[in-house]
């Protein structure tokens, strides 16, 4: 193996948008460096709305639109259980 052509791998401390900490091992950086994340999965819509942030925006309605409903065939959300309920109010009045 060729002598000095690998990254120096070293530790380096990651802070949480939530101010955690923890200590990894990386090519990042320099030896000690604080990696501060912006975003990450305490913060991100991904992990913290799931999917009721996409029903919310109406994102799985426009999507079943286009492409059909083979994605979510025998399941129910939470929107779409909704929007059932509604209309069954308005065809009984």
């Amino acid at each position: 193996m060729k002598a000095a052509i690998h990254p120096d791998y070293h530790e380096i401390t990651v802070v949480m948008t939530d101010g955690t900490e923890y200590t990894t091992r990386t090519t990042w950086g320099k030896p000690g460096d604080t990696m501060r994340l912006d975003i990450d999965c305490l913060s991100h819509p991904a992990w913290k709305g799931g999917i009721a942030k996409i029903t919310e925006k109406g994102q799985l309605s426009k999507f079943e639109k286009r492409f059909g409903s083979f994605l979510s065939a025998g399941v129910e959300t939470a929107g779409r259980q909704e929007e059932k309920q509604e209309k069954k109010a308005e065809d009984s009045k």
